[in-house]
Order: C-alpha cells, then structure tokens, then sequence
C-alpha cells in the first residue's frame, strides 16, 4: 500500500488530537464524522437489543401451541414493532454509522462535506426512536398492522398509528440527510488522483444506496401521508367504503419497499468486498464488473416491487413481467458471488472474526438468496404467501445479510476506530454461536411454511409444534449470542481493554484508512493525500 501514496500524504496526522472537545458537548454537538459514526452505531445496537426482545417475546409466544403469555392483539403489535424496530431502527441507521466513519478515512477526505447536517441528521434519529418504542404505552398499544403497515389495518388503529407515522417521517428525513451529505462526499471530496474507479467498494456500495434512499424516502412519505389523511382529513385514498383502494397502498409501498430492501444490504456487500481481499491477500476479482452489478441491482429494484403482490388479483401478464424480472436480479447478485468467491481461489485466506462472518455472510445469504428465487416463481407464490416460507427467507437475507456484513465490519474496522484488537477467541465463538443459532431459528420456518403455517398467528395447531420449538429454542441462543457480543466483545474494546492495535492489523488489507494511526486521530487527512500515479488502484 505504501506504493499508493506519495510521501506528502502519509498519513501524518498524529499532531492533530487538538480540537477534540470534552464532556458531554462533545457529542451533543458533534461535526467530527468519526463522533457521529459512532452515534449512529450506538443508537443501531440499542435498537437492535430493543428489537431483539420483541422477537424474543414473539418466539416465547409461539414455543408451543396455545396462547402462553400475550393475547393476540400484543403478539401483532409486537410483530408490527419487531419490524419496523429491526428496519428503520437498526440495519439502516447502523449502515450509516458505519458510511460516516470509513467513507472520509477511505477516499482522503477531511470530513463529511456537511458536518451541521450530520449532526442534524443523527439527533432527529432519537425523537423517532422514543415515538416508535413509546407507542406501546399509548391508548390502544402500539401499531398492530404488519410492519407493511397495511391499510385498511392502518384506518383502524388507535392514536399509536398516528405517533408511527410521525416517526417514519423523521427517520426519513434524517436518511434523506445523511444521503446527500455522503454524495457530496463522495463526489466532491475525494483525494486528488482518486478516480471513481479506484474507490473502494463499500465508497461504490454507499454512493448507489444513497441515491436509492433519495429515490424512494418520499414515496414512503407519500404512502403514509396519505394514509394519514385518510384517518383525520376525510380523504379515501386507501378506504373502499369512499371508494378507494387498498391494493394502491401495497403498489406505492412496495415501490419504496423493494428497493429499500438493497438499500439494506448493498452497504454489506461493500463491507464484504473489503473484508474478503484483505483475508484472501488478493485483490479483489472483478472490480468493475462488481461496480456494474452493485448499479444494475439498483436500477432493477425499481421494476420489481410486484412481486410481493402476487395474491392481489394482478393479471397474468403483470405476474409473468414481475416473475421474470425479480429473476433476472439474480444475475447481478449471483456475479458478486462469484467475484468474492474468485477473489477466494487460491487465495492465502486466513480466518479470522472479519473473514468467518464474511464466509458466513456468503454462504448464508447465498441460501436466503434461492428461497427468493423460488418465491419469485408466481404459482409457488401464491401457494407459500404470508406463510412462514417468506418469514424464513427474508431473515436469510436481512440478518444472515445486513447483520452479518455489520459484523464483518465491526470486527474489521473496529482497531482502527478504537486503537485495541478485540479478542480473537471471544470473536470466533460469537461467530459460531451466531451462525448455529440462526440456522436453528429460521432453517425450520421453511418446512413450517411448506406445511402451510400462516405468520403473524399467535397460536397454531399440534402438527406445526415440533418445528416452533426448536425455532424458540434457537431463537434464545440467537439472543444470547448477541448478548455474549455486547458484553465480551463492544464493551471491552470501547473500553480500550485488549492488545493495542497496529497501525495495519491486518497483513493484507489496502486502502487509505490503513495509512493513519490507531486509533484514528480526532482529525485525518487536513492536506489531502495525494495518490501517486502508478498505483492503478486504491483498493482491490
């Protein structure tokens, strides 16, 4: 890596520790990208814990046939919240905390180019996050209408709804911020000498997820604004009894709804191209093909949204465009698996923490990533809808995708953030803890969902406990496993207990955020680094 830069931008920034104020105000009003990454990800974890109760709770639930301890009104409420927690609580605001720490350290920028925003953008996270869990304490419970928020569910529901919807506007308005805040970053503040082909991938996989975020925030807006009117200003968009229409929500949801599930986890497959080169001491197979994939995805999430509405009544035609085209997002997909797994061959692969989660992203994700294909096939759809098929493959690819790429980057960035390693054994068995537990969780939703289980049911018949059970049982140790996380793992390191990091932990990893000390000085990169000419690529 030393080949990449030039000896006027080493990364001598270790004189720099001014400036970084004490106490409190520190982080109230914090303009250091690196302080308001960390905010982002400290909000992500306690939503994450937040949203792990209530899934604990909906497993509890359903351990045996019989209502055991919530009547079926809180168990949709907790379905509902779970959801939504999960969603907008903690994969995407985590992403973004991860996109403010690495994206200035990765392309040689100062800082975010809009640091007041920043701090905007973050602090309206906490308001949001107060109406979303407080709504379980106001008159009526929390919302109870799928995390879909499905009229005419929606029409019915007490003053919660309306504290719901507030929310998701807030969220939505920070996400936008955040967004424009990381494109003029990446476009505008890039090191001399760093062409869009040379950025890293995560750089790649961000500036495509903050354009997806501006593309369908307001039409989520719009969903819920509507919905909104319906319930107070008399309007009928969603209302049959006025002459609307409910299957239009599910369209203009959905439309947010697809491409926001990429926005989820085209930040992973960015934190997986980094973590994958650096174990495999290679550098990364297919750099622009995976460029083009990451694009081709993005574009494709907007034709797709159908395909969740396949019950709804559509034409025959409509069925076969939505099934062919959700198909043909396969291709891109199944390309960066075949990059990273190119980028594997032959490589000199170590496996620590990073690398396990990586592998383990790939080839659970890859499995979440056939079940979809056969959802996408309309008959078998329509046989296997809002059964526990689809609750199967959507945790395969929103907790074995979003969560273990977080992981992943956890354990391959956190030196740098805090200047000690994390301890590589407690790693590991955190690893596989995870990775057991998931597949005794969610392996067994398949053949539930086979069988018929319907989800969002608070009880069901003798002939679906044996499999209930076991996903109880793992569901448990899933939780455990995290807990196991927090306080052997992020509470040691924050605390700086542990081996001090080297300025380059790992033998193989490139890129510019390797060139600056550990723990990464309150400011970086004040002259810009200047990338020499020789080197054709920052990253691999």
């Amino acid at each position: 890596m030393s080949a990449v830069l030039d000896h006027h931008g080493h990364g001598h920034d270790d004189h720099h520790d001014h400036g970084a104020p004490a106490g409190w105000r520190r982080w109230v009003f914090a303009t250091n990208h690196k302080d308001i990454g960390t905010l982002y990800l400290l909000f992500s974890l306690t939503m994450l814990m937040v949203g792990g109760v209530l899934a604990l709770l909906i497993r509890a639930e359903l351990f045996q046939p019989g209502l055991q301890l919530v009547n079926p009104e809180l168990f949709n409420q907790l379905t509902t919240m779970h959801g939504l927690i999960m969603v907008f609580g903690a994969i995407m605001p985590g992403f973004v905390g991860f996109a403010n720490w690495m994206i200035p350290l990765q392309i040689g920028a100062a800082d975010m180019a809009f640091a007041r925003m920043n701090n905007f953008s973050f602090w309206l996270l906490i308001p949001a996050g107060l109406l979303i869990v407080g709504s379980f304490f106001m008159p009526g419970g929390a919302p109870a209408a799928g995390w879909t928020l499905y009229a005419p569910l929606t029409l019915q529901m007490g003053p919660s709804m309306d504290a719901g919807i507030f929310a998701l506007h807030i969220l939505g308005a920070s996400s936008i911020m955040g967004s424009i805040n990381i494109i003029v970053t990446i476009l505008n503040m890039r090191a001399p000498g760093m062409t869009l082909m040379k950025m890293p991938m995560f750089a790649w996989t961000w500036l495509i997820t903050a354009y997806l975020l501006i593309a369908v925030m307001p039409v989520l807006a719009g969903a819920i604004t509507m919905t909104l009117t319906d319930r107070h200003f008399g309007t009928s968009f969603f209302n049959p009894a006025g002459g609307g229409d409910p299957v239009m929500y599910q369209h203009i949801f959905w439309f947010f709804g697809h491409p926001e599930v990429y926005i989820m986890i085209l930040p992973a497959f960015g934190i997986i191209s980094q973590v994958v080169p650096a174990f495999s001491r290679k550098r990364l197979f297919g750099y622009a093909s995976m460029v083009y994939a990451t694009s081709s995805i993005a574009i494709l999430s907007f034709v797709v949204w159908a395909h969740h509405m396949f019950t709804t009544g559509m034409p025959v035609t409509g069925q076969l465009f939505f099934m062919y085209s959700t198909m043909l997002i396969a291709v891109p997909t199944a390309v960066k698996i075949f990059n990273w797994i190119a980028t594997m061959w032959r490589g000199s692969m170590t496996f620590e923490t990073p690398m396990l989660f990586s592998v383990g992203f790939i080839f659970v994700f890859t499995m979440g990533g056939f079940t979809g294909l056969i959802l996408a096939l309309a008959p078998i759809d329509i046989q296997l809808q809002d059964t526990y098929y689809v609750v199967a493959h959507f945790h395969y690819v929103l907790v074995a995708g979003s969560l273990y790429g977080m992981f992943a980057g956890f354990y391959y960035w956190s030196p740098k953030w805090t200047g000690v390693m994390y301890d590589e054994s407690r790693g590991k068995i955190h690893f596989w803890l995870s990775l057991i537990a998931f597949n005794i969780t969610f392996f067994p939703m398949h053949f539930l969902g086979l069988a018929g289980m319907p989800r969002r049911y608070a009880d069901y018949p003798m002939q679906f406990a044996d499999f209930n059970a076991i996903a109880s049982v793992g569901a448990f140790a899933f939780g455990l496993a995290q807990v196991y996380f927090i306080f052997w793992i992020v509470i040691p390191v924050m605390r700086g207990k542990g081996e001090k990091a080297k300025q380059n932990p790992w033998e193989g990893a490139e890129g510019l955020e390797w060139e600056i000390a550990s723990p990464a000085p309150f400011h970086t990169f004040e002259t810009p680094p200047k990338l020499n000419a020789a080197a054709t690529r920052v990253i691999g």
